[in-house]
């Protein structure tokens, strides 16, 4: 197999690990401790792919209350996580492959570099990736390019967006690898809706993990 990249960065949530259901639980338990009720799930799953500070200060009445929301779904995250995280189909697989291609890997997430690292050990990845960039390795995270950005950087490719395969979840994954000049790839095994990413324009829409290994480019990635 040959493959056309010199790195394929992935998101983490709802892209290599199913963590939306422990998600949801996090954001119901977090709303019920402090407002008594639970809004739509809709409400939350909008900001899935931002970070976590960012997703519960839309909610929060205060700098004050959103510290404290965030202190509440960090420890209730950390008591059920192990229970709640598995890997998709094919993602230990797809890693190996691209990793014997020669292919570099990186994760760049919107979670916090020492949770993230426990999802990835959780679901058997632990040493699959090359590098890392969590939510607070970076000042602006996704949708901004500063993480993918850094990515390249670590991975010792800083100039080869073009070379590049960003695969994420989320719209916000789609725009940050947009305006780091990466082609994307649009993981439609995540809770966000084909008709929803088709607006994000993405170079790629993958039905299952395992298609990672089939895309090619054609022509140059779409810019900003």
């Amino acid at each position: 197999m040959s493959l056309p990249w010199a790195a394929v960065l992935f998101d983490l949530d709802g892209t290599l690990a199913d963590t939306v259901e422990l998600i949801l639980r996090c954001y119901r338990h977090t709303m019920e401790v402090h407002f008594g009720e639970v809004p739509d799930d809709d409400a939350w799953l909008t900001g899935l792919g931002t970070p976590l500070r960012e997703q519960l200060r839309g909610f929060a009445r205060s700098e004050e209350e959103g510290t404290a929301m965030l202190d509440t779904y960090v420890t209730f995250q950390r008591s059920v996580h192990d229970d709640m995280v598995s890997p998709f189909p094919d993602a230990a697989h797809v890693l190996s492959v691209l990793r014997a291609e020669g292919v570099a890997l990186a994760v760049v997430t919107s979670k916090r570099g020492d949770l993230a690292r426990r999802t990835l050990a959780r679901c058997g990845l632990d040493g699959a990736y090359d590098v890392l960039v969590g939510a607070d390795d970076v000042v602006r995270a996704k949708p901004d390019p500063e993480p993918v950005q850094l990515a390249l950087g670590r991975l010792g490719l800083r100039g080869q967006a073009r070379d590049t395969l960003f695969v994420g979840d989320s719209p916000f994954d789609v725009r940050a690898g947009r305006a780091a000049g990466t082609y994307t790839a649009a993981a439609l095994w995540g809770p966000f809706s084909r008709q929803l990413l088709d607006g994000e324009e993405a170079d790629f829409y993958l039905e299952r993990l395992a298609d990672v290994l089939e895309v090619r480019p054609v022509g140059p990635p779409r810019g900003p």
